[in-house]
């Protein structure tokens, strides 16, 4: 269903955000055209060390060619705790800030929500996808953030982390953060700047729709998104707080709208040892190159995977990331899982104690040393003369909530327009220009 309402010329741009990029002790920056401090007119070009013993207060430094200055922050590290971490220069407009944040200094930069878009939504995936797709990824992303902006004073919580001596259940949303509306990577949005936009199909993408988001209710959409369901996406109260949404809740990831429930383990192998098919079922590699950015091509078994880990490796493991000392671990057993399989409650038996653990990000934490692809998967026990081996068989990568971007991008690839989409991933939502 589609509304629209009057475009407000004086709000075409949308508001402007402050993006938080980087964390250290120092900072290195490099001002591309005149750049002066909005405190004490002081003017900034060429290569600059900011250093958090320096810094007292907080630091606005404003271009004076908007259209041609830039800034360059060296050694961005991106993809904090995944395993494509790495630090990368990014190149940005606008504003640039400095601010002072619990001993060390944080790089901002304040933008105008478009403009932002035109980042977020090449940086999410490759601005060589199709353009129905990209205009569907503008949405979601607009939507999100409007969303956060209007809640950043978080009502209370309608279900609370449990931490017992057998349990411990807890989620990860996005914490508010005190000196910027969202950061710059995968806890937020990823936002590059200019590193890697400003491709005429990003930008055309983010024009066509501006200002268009997914409306319930009245209220702009809280539109999560992640990198591949697996073929059914999951619920939002399966990942986060017990608050279910209307428009966040699973769907079969095909043209069929009922989707096969894997309700008991025996179907759960079926359908993860299957290789179903959905949208985000994808292995041309001429198709995913055009979809996913260069650092996700490097992960070329998201929709199917498996994992194996030797006795004595799980049990360091766990006790590592979860800081818990199950002694000799013995087992690994699902208590509980949501539509798309994954997995919500995990026991885990040890010689020392049994404790069940989740959701779904802590699950996925605890078993890796950065994060397992996602919590649907099941699990081989097998003997050997060095000890008990567990293999984990998986599908998808991420909370597969909402969006699937490699589903939404086939999807395109096959002549889905953009709000069709969008009505396959967000039931009864509204297509709806607000600004």
């Amino acid at each position: 269903m589609e509304r629209n309402k009057k475009n407000d010329k004086k709000n075409v741009n949308g508001p402007v955000i402050d993006i938080g990029i980087f964390t250290a002790d120092k900072i290195m920056v490099e001002f591309k055209g005149g750049y002066r401090s909005n405190d004490d007119g002081r003017g900034y070009s060429g290569l600059v060390e900011f250093t958090a013993e320096e810094i007292e207060g907080e630091i606005k430094i404003v271009p004076s060619d908007k259209q041609n200055s830039s800034f360059i922050i060296k050694g961005v590290l991106i993809g904090k705790g995944f395993h494509w971490e790495r630090p990368e220069d990014q190149e940005f407009r606008g504003i640039f800030k400095i601010v002072p944040e619990t001993g060390q200094i944080t790089a901002v930069n304040c933008i105008h929500l478009e403009d932002y878009l035109k980042s977020v939504i090449s940086s999410e995936m490759n601005a060589g996808a199709h353009p129905e797709s990209l205009k569907a990824h503008a949405v979601i992303s607009r939507s999100w953030l409007m969303s956060q902006l209007k809640s950043k004073a978080k009502p209370e919580l309608t279900s609370i982390p449990v931490c017992t001596d057998t349990e411990i259940i807890k989620w990860f949303d996005r914490e508010a953060h005190d000196n910027y509306d969202v950061c710059a990577d995968d806890h937020c949005q990823r936002y590059q700047g200019i590193t890697k936009v400003y491709m005429s199909q990003a930008v055309e993408a983010v024009e066509a729709t501006r200002g268009v988001v997914l409306t319930y209710g009245g209220e702009v959409c809280d539109a999560r998104y992640s990198k591949c369901c697996g073929g059914i996406s999951e619920n939002y109260e399966n990942v986060w707080e017990n608050n279910p949404r209307q428009y966040l809740r699973a769907v079969s990831d095909s043209p069929t709208p009922e989707h096969p429930h894997p309700d008991t383990e025996e179907k759960l192998k079926e359908w993860i040892d299957s290789s179903p098919d959905v949208f985000c079922n994808v292995a041309d590699k001429e198709i995913l190159s055009r979809i996913l950015n260069d650092y996700d091509t490097e992960t070329d078994d998201f929709f199917r995977w498996k994992v194996e880990y030797g006795q004595y490796e799980l049990s360091e493991l766990l006790k590592n990331r979860t800081g818990v000392d199950f002694g000799t671990v013995t087992g690994i057993i699902p208590v509980e899982r949501g539509d798309s399989g994954r997995i919500i409650r995990l026991e885990i038996i040890g010689s020392e104690r049994t404790m069940t653990i989740g959701k779904e990000l802590f699950i996925r934490q605890a078993l890796s040393e950065s994060h397992l692809y996602s919590s649907a998967f099941y699990v081989d026990k097998t003997e050997t003369p060095d000890g008990m081996r567990f293999i984990l068989h998986g599908a998808g990568w991420g909370h597969g909530v909402g969006l699937c971007q490699i589903g939404a991008a086939a999807m395109a690839e096959k002549g889905y327009g953009y709000k069709k989409i969008l009505e396959h991933y967000y039931p009864d939502a509204i297509v709806e220009n607000i600004y």
